[in-house]
């Protein structure tokens, strides 16, 4: 059977983050991908330009609208934009089962844009965070929600992973992306304690989305039926191939797309 999962997320024109990103990444590892939008932006690869927040209500209306006649076997969350927003999302899923809920607290653009409300990080943190199956921060966002500075090593991440999954979500993945180092570490924060995810950095501009396709890769596997651990591996592979291949590509000036379908997309003109 092939697996539905539900984007709850923010729209970029330019095709490389937001549910664009998820739709792309939910083709490619092999499920269905359905969409509600909860804020428009006007952005390319240099920048974010502008933003225009959905309705709360509407929102709820789009989620709605998809369980009320399809089975979804995942969700993920990616642009929350606001506290209205954040709390109609959550109380529209508490009524259905749409199966594990990936969340990636998208807080801040490639560019350094600020893409959630400063009001909705509590309301956030409060009312999704404990929804959560999974939690996928980068270093800045998880500093965010605790409140602290970003971490800056191994050790630092594994204390602030864990802090993460104190607010209440199932399980914490920190991701090292921003690290200063050859590597680029994910840690997993569960009840079974801490696991790590290994991964050589590739040298390239080409990272816009790749919070986006991360966090929708392992919602696709979760609803696949893979284990948590099995998801996000599996998940990481995808992107880091996505990421390395990402110079068959020309789109823009700035943080260049990943590569969503470079297994499947021939890479040399036919």
């Amino acid at each position: 059977m092939i697996r539905n999962v539900l984007s709850i997320a923010g729209s970029d024109p330019s095709g490389g983050a937001g549910i664009q990103a998820d739709l792309k990444a939910f083709a490619a590892r092999g499920v269905y991908g359905m969409a509600a939008l909860t804020a428009l932006t006007a952005q390319n690869t240099t920048g974010v330009f502008g933003v225009q927040a959905v309705p709360a209500a509407f929102v709820a209306d789009q989620i709605r609208a998809v369980f009320a006649d399809i089975r979804v076997d995942a969700v993920k969350i990616g642009m929350i934009a606001n506290a209205e927003i954040a709390t109609a999302v959550a109380d529209v899923l508490a009524a259905y089962d749409g199966g594990p809920v990936v969340l990636d607290p998208v807080m801040i653009a490639k560019g350094g844009a600020p893409l959630l409300e400063p009001d909705a990080v509590e309301a956030l943190t409060k009312n999704l965070l404990p929804r959560a199956s999974i939690i996928t921060p980068n270093l800045p966002e998880a500093a965010a929600l605790l409140g602290e500075a970003p971490a800056l090593d191994r050790t630092s991440m594994a204390r602030q992973a864990e802090g993460l999954l104190a607010l209440g979500p199932s399980r914490a993945l920190l991701k090292g992306g921003h690290l200063e180092s050859d590597e680029s570490p994910d840690v997993l924060a569960s009840p079974e304690g801490l696991y790590w995810f290994e991964g050589a950095r590739t040298a390239t501009r080409n990272t816009h989305g790749t919070g986006c396709t991360l966090s929708s890769a392992i919602a696709a596997e979760l609803a696949k039926g893979q284990t948590p651990r099995e998801a996000m591996a599996a998940a990481k592979n995808y992107l880091s191939a996505a990421i390395a291949t990402s110079a068959a590509l020309t789109v823009g000036s700035g943080h260049g797309p990943v590569h969503h379908f470079h297994n499947l997309w021939p890479q040399e003109p036919a």
